[in-house]
């Protein structure tokens, strides 16, 4: 074997060696987790009904802005959460609810309750902002939804993109003030929605990806974040935080919890 080709079955071997303690075998792990969990057998069986961790009647004088997250279903919901957002702008008696699905036209407005179970899977707040600063916001989120590229019949695609979770993770990145972000288990996340494969997002962070399918993004205020095949493994310093793929991310701040 000449030197060139020992060199490269060498760093061939390395790299699914990364690959694999990384990214690989935390997935397996966390599939085998899941596999023990109880699930409905299909959507029909699901329960879909308010999971409770909203008021029913919100304050009607304060704007909010959420974004909430749940396991998805079946042995998707292994690896993957599917995420929406919930606004209420000041003066409203209700929550707007915003979803991308896999079918039919694929951005819906309150096809379900604000908080509802996804696939029985009970939600979890990934992000909350009220009052004024969520007030002068939410005309920003509310254009960047209207504006979202890929809303008509048969734009949706479940992986790598675009998905529901790329509509949020765009939505979000149109907005950093709202210095929000969907959580490392939400594959599709990457998936380039503008068509830019490398550049610097409106957070300041640098991004290179393969059409979502391999990426990292870099900066102050995300870390570092690695993207293979969906999943994520990262580590935020500023934020004391590392993502483990299909686990989700671990927080090591006081009072915090772990985030899907």
């Amino acid at each position: 074997m000449s030197k060139t080709a020992s060199l490269t079955l060498r760093y061939a071997r390395r790299t699914f060696l990364f690959l694999f303690a990384v990214f690989i075998l935390p997935a397996l792990l966390h599939l085998g987790v899941w596999s023990l969990k109880d699930r409905p057998q299909g959507w029909r069986y699901a329960t879909w009904a308010s999971a409770g961790i909203l008021p029913e009647k919100p304050p009607v004088d304060q704007a909010e802005i959420y974004v909430l997250t749940a396991r998805t279903g079946g042995m998707k919901g292994a690896f993957a959460t599917h995420s929406w957002l919930v606004l209420k702008p000041r003066g409203a008696e209700r929550y707007d609810r915003y979803d991308v699905v896999g079918w039919g036209t694929p951005v819906r407005k309150n096809a379900y309750d604000a908080d509802g179970h996804w696939y029985s899977n009970r939600p979890v707040i990934n992000y909350r902002l009220v009052g004024a600063r969520a007030e002068e916001l939410l005309p920003r989120i509310e254009t960047a939804i209207e504006g979202y590229r890929w809303r008509e019949r048969g734009d949706y695609t479940i992986w790598p993109g675009p998905n529901s979770n790329t509509f949020v993770e765009t939505v979000l990145q149109q907005v950093p003030a709202l210095a929000a972000s969907t959580p490392s288990t939400a594959i599709g996340r990457d998936f380039p929605a503008d068509g830019r494969w490398v550049g610097y997002r409106d957070d300041g962070a640098f991004f290179a990806t393969a059409g979502g399918y391999f990426g990292l993004v870099i900066g102050s205020k995300v870390g570092l974040e690695l993207n293979f095949l969906g999943l994520v493994a990262g580590i935020n310093p500023a934020a004391a935080r590392i993502s483990i793929p299909a686990f989700g991310a671990l927080d090591f701040t006081p009072l915090s919890s772990p985030s899907l």
